[in-house]
């Protein structure tokens, strides 16, 4: 094949991320979403790139996500090694062997075990829909307190066999033992299955790390609590995309240069202390970029970021070129200003398929149509010697809208793109390695993210902005506190990563009358409770409004409930 008709270069770049679920001062994990999305997501996604030797990718972690893993490991060795509790409630509930006496936690947990894909993880287990069933009628005639210890123990079982990935249940004899005896779950099969989980946990930051020193994904980072730098930086790059946005009372998050410094310095340092080296590339959280963020990720030694296909169009259009758009101008690595950082842009259609669109179909018909889809692409772009396609979606989420999570679709997907004579699947630093020339320069950056190119879904709406004031007051808080000198060193570091906690997007991302009601509760009430413990680290009295917004008639909130959502 010449040089001109060289493959075209195809990167399947998948985030794995999940905030911060870890209550305040140490406490119960508030959601169980960490372990569970490991035990069925981040194990498949591993086991299928091990499995095709042919197949590259690039994997991005979350710092907090690699540490919540870590902690999850490291109290099931606990709790096997020495009987210490469990610090997650549906976990704890499992492990056992003693089930929860509390009506209302019983309730709770009940209520959490209903929170599963009903089609592919409730329908496709014929003893687990039953249960399902049986606990929703006793829910609907407030009659929980006669579903007995036998009864809970078994749908805690059958929770967490669902939540287990394919690969797992393929592959270990626990799993299939366990769902051919179906029911009547006792403390040694509770074990089994506890043991199994931190097993799976606890080996998936080495699975990935050997692939990376092979050489067949690359690894790359998130900066550390998943915060949205542009905002931090400049609450008015929301006025880039969107120009009459309604912002915060607040006119500029106080310190916000040297707080995202924090964020991806505090990252990089995470992301080493796991994985043993250094990454080069960034998927800034939500693919949020501005120039201003960018210079700082390129000064902090990064060879490349990724966003949003939206935002490079609206980048084009400002410069003068939005109206007669080049063919490929998605499929290409541009470099913002004189900045010597490669930036990637996610071609959204074929990233929407995979992630919207795919699970409802014939996995070959699936993979065909994407094939298809580059294909055209490849023909388009032969006259373009930087030409790539970034398909850049989360690693977790999709899969259980596929049957059996994925594992008819991702597999044939990896081996026909490792085998298409058209395509090379490779990552961005190894494109980058094997560029003829430097990535075209981008006259002007707008600002914004992977949703919709803007920054709406974490500013602008009233309940986003009046967070965003909350957060605001803290962080002048903290200012003073630390310019008073009030806190040792030790105390200094430990009330730096509460603020990092509060500074995470996902709190702004799910305020809003538009998600569901008790997903924006809880992770408003855990944004509150996270608030007022940076209050207390700091010596100072919490704000009489972080106790107003609670169930009705609560009062000041419960910082260690258990908070389920889906």
């Amino acid at each position: 094949m010449s040089a001109e008709h060289a493959p075209l270069p195809v990167v399947l770049c998948w985030h794995m991320h999940q905030p911060d679920y870890r209550g305040p001062q140490g406490g119960d994990y508030q959601l169980p979403w960490v372990y569970l999305h490991a035990i069925k997501d981040y194990v498949d996604m591993v086991a299928h790139l091990e499995a095709e030797e042919g197949a590259r990718a690039v994997v991005n972690f979350a710092p907090v996500l690699l540490e919540q893993l870590a902690d999850y490991g490291r109290q099931i060795q606990r709790w096997l090694r020495h009987g210490r509790r469990i610090r997650d409630p549906l976990l704890a509930a499992l492990a056992g062997p003693a089930l929860p006496l509390d009506e209302a936690a019983r309730e709770a947990l009940v209520r959490a075990c209903l929170k599963a894909n009903e089609k592919n993880l409730i329908g496709r287990f014929p003893p687990f829909a039953e249960l399902v069933a049986l606990a929703r009628t006793a829910l609907e005639r407030g009659q929980t307190g006669y579903l007995n210890d036998r009864f809970l123990a078994d749908l805690l079982v059958w929770y967490h066999l669902a939540w287990m990935g394919e690969t797992v249940r393929r592959d270990d004899l626990r799993v299939t033992s366990l769902q051919a005896k179906a029911r009547a779950f006792d403390v040694e099969d509770r074990r089994q299955l506890v043991t199994l989980i931190g097993e799976v946990v606890e080996g998936i930051v080495p699975r990935y790390r050997r692939l990376a020193e092979s050489g067949r994904v690359e690894l790359s980072v998130t900066p550390y609590a998943h915060p949205i730098l542009p905002l931090l930086l400049d609450l008015e790059s929301a006025r880039e995309a969107i120009p009459d946005v309604v912002l915060p009372e607040l006119k500029a998050y106080p310190g916000g240069e040297a707080r995202s410094r924090w964020h991806i310095r505090e990252g990089l340092a995470t992301f080493e202390r796991h994985f043993g080296f250094r990454p080069e590339g960034c998927w800034p959280a939500e693919g949020g970029v501005s120039e201003e963020a960018l210079r700082l990720l390129e000064e902090e030694g990064f060879l490349w970021a990724a966003s949003g296909q939206q935002v490079l169009h609206n980048s084009l259009k400002a410069s003068g070129e939005g109206e007669e758009l080049a063919v490929g101008w998605p499929h290409r690595p541009y470099r913002v200003l004189e900045g010597g950082m490669a930036n990637f842009f996610r071609d959204d259609a074929l990233s929407d398929l995979i992630g919207f669109i795919y699970g409802e179909w014939h996995a070959d018909d699936a993979v065909a149509n994407l094939l298809e889809h580059l294909e055209r692409i490849e023909a388009a772009t032969r006259e373009q010697p930087d030409r790539i396609v970034s398909i850049i979606m989360d690693g977790e989420n999709a899969w259980e809208y596929y049957p059996h999570n994925a594992i008819y679709f991702l597999p044939a997907l990896y081996k026909a793109l490792a085998e298409h004579p058209r395509l090379e699947m490779t990552t961005f630093s190894a494109h980058l390695r094997a560029a003829p020339r430097p990535p075209r320069s981008l006259e002007h950056l707008v600002a914004g993210s992977w949703v919709y190119g803007t920054f709406s879904t974490w500013i602008g709406e009233r309940d986003k902005n009046r967070a965003w004031d909350m957060l605001g007051e803290a962080k002048q808080v903290y200012d003073r506190v630390m310019a008073e000198g009030r806190l040792d060193p030790g105390q200094v570091r430990k009330v730096a990563f509460q603020l990092a906690t509060c500074e995470g997007s996902d709190w702004f991302w799910w305020f809003g009358d538009y998600n569901p009601g008790e997903a924006v509760s809880d992770f408003e009430r855990l944004f509150r409770a996270q608030l007022v413990r940076l209050y207390e680290m700091l010596g100072e009295e919490p704000p009489e409004y972080l106790f107003e917004v609670f169930a009705a008639g609560s009062g000041r909130p419960d910082l260690g409930g258990v908070m389920i959502k889906n």
